[in-house]
Order: structure tokens, then C-alpha cells, then sequence
């Protein structure tokens, strides 16, 4: 099984791509990893914002494979604790024998089709938080989830 992150859009500040390359690489000496990101849609300054959700879910489920397992990250998605979330992905490791797949969408959400394709949604917080900074939010999540797993002394409860 593998777990990838599909992102919507290249990161366009620095510092999240520095902590995003840092817990990738962390995270590849753990599990099979993957980021994938999508193209920004063009002329957004001349759509309005759902057909630009619309055309970012295009790009999205592109990425996205049949048998994989999809979990939005969404605000109104269900909330763990890390050693929940660490307790999900255990079993899912055993269990799914399915490719995991995070997505996190664009400043607008996700399309009606993304959300229909999803197997489950992710709260991180019910803050509410730029878009690239979930990128860099989650990252360190999973690693910390991953540890958890493996029994590596990073979490602390």
C-alpha cells in the first residue's frame, strides 16, 4: 500500500516548501510516498469561484485512480486525535489493501464530483486555514501519525 497527497497548484511560499520537502522526506523512510500536484487553473482572476472549484475537481480526479481510497481534507470532515488518526491508518494498512489518497483543494473548496468521489473526509482543525498552509499542516500530521505508528519517539502524549 502506498499513501500519496494530491495538492492542487504549486506552493508558492517558500517556507512551506521547505517544511513540506522536509516531512517528505521523513515520510518516504517510513511508508511509500507520493505528492502529486496539479496544474493552477488559468485566467482565475476572470472565473468565478465555482467554475474554478469545477475545473480544479477535473484536474483532481484525474490524478485519481479507481480502486484508490479518497479522503478530503475538509473542514467539515471528522476530527482524531493523532493517536485516533494513528489507529484509522493502522487498520487501514491492514485492511484497506487499497492506495490511500489525501487531497487537499484549491482557496475554493472542491467540486460536487471531487466530494461524490470521496470515501471520507478529514477535519485538521475547525480552524479555518490557508490552503498551502494545510499543505505544510498536514505533512507534519502524517508524520507524526506515522511515528506514532512505528513506535519512533517524535509524539508525546
Amino acid at each position: 500500500m502506498k499513501i500519496s497527497f494530491v495538492q492542487t497548484g504549486k506552493t508558492t511560499e517558500n517556507y512551506i516548501n521547505e517544511g513540506v520537502s522536509l516531512y517528505e522526506k521523513r515520510i518516504k523512510k517510513l511508508v511509500p510516498f507520493s505528492i502529486l500536484t496539479t496544474p493552477a487553473v488559468k485566467n482565475r482572476r476572470n472565473l468565478k469561484p465555482e467554475e474554478i472549484k469545477n475545473r480544479e475537481g477535473k484536474l483532481i480526479l484525474d490524478l485519481l485512480h479507481d480502486d484508490d481510497y479518497i479522503i478530503l481534507l475538509d473542514e467539515k470532515g471528522k476530527e482524531f486525535t493523532t493517536a485516533e488518526m494513528g489507529s484509522f491508518l493502522r487498520r487501514s494498512f491492514t485492511g484497506l489493501r487499497r492506495n490511500i489518497v489525501f487531497v487537499t483543494g484549491g482557496a475554493w473548496g472542491f467540486s460536487p464530483e471531487v466530494y461524490a468521489r470521496a470515501d471520507m473526509k478529514l477535519a485538521l482543525s475547525k480552524f479555518t486555514f490557508p490552503h498551502q498552509l494545510v499543505r505544510l499542516l498536514f505533512m507534519e500530521q502524517l508524520y507524526r501519525v506515522l511515528t506514532l505508528i512505528e513506535g519512533l519517539p517524535y509524539h508525546h502524549d
